[in-house]
């Protein structure tokens, strides 16, 4: 039985496989169809994220401006130089108009065990709260503080420490 060059190469061949030394592909090289699912997919929740934020957007727009006149204005000044502007009508305490980021919302009151000013718009998920040190503006949907520290020009003003009355001299 002759043995010729080819039976030895096939021989080698098989003794490198099953040493492990053969070049295996390299991680950075990935299949084609794989790159075409991961773009997909990208762009797939992209998609649904621009969408989500689409109709956050709809909301927002088809709600109307609330009317403030014949309203009285609070600016507060908060923190990251954030501005929220308030209007409240005098006769009518169940609602208030906020101002924040140029856009004009309607918040309806409700109420609060703490004695705290709790105005909502439960269509965006924004959230007014008033206590008398400062004022806060949540977003209930997503769970975070929008505006922290808000004060008007009242509560921004130092304390007024009354001095103690002096001791009588005998």
């Amino acid at each position: 039985m002759a043995i010729t060059l080819k039976h030895i190469a096939a021989a080698c061949a098989f003794a490198l496989a099953a040493a492990g030394l053969c070049v295996q592909a390299s991680a950075a090289e990935t299949h084609p169809k794989a790159t075409k699912v991961l773009k997909e997919k990208a762009k797939s929740s992209k998609h649904k994220k621009a969408k989500k934020e689409d109709t956050k957007q709809d909301i927002a727009d088809n709600e109307p401006e609330p009317d403030i006149t014949d309203t009285t204005m609070a600016e507060y000044s908060c923190e990251l130089n954030n501005k929220v502007t308030i209007y409240r009508n005098l006769m009518d305490d169940s609602h208030i108009a906020l101002r924040w980021k140029n856009r004009l919302r309607l918040m309806d009151k409700v109420g609060t065990t703490t004695g705290a000013q709790r105005y909502e718009n439960a269509k965006l998920g924004l959230v007014w709260i008033g206590i008398p040190s400062k004022g806060i503006l949540l977003d209930s949907k997503q769970s975070r503080q929008l505006a922290n520290e808000c004060k008007d020009a009242e509560q921004a003003r130092p304390p007024v420490v009354a001095a103690a009355p002096a001791e009588p001299k005998s």
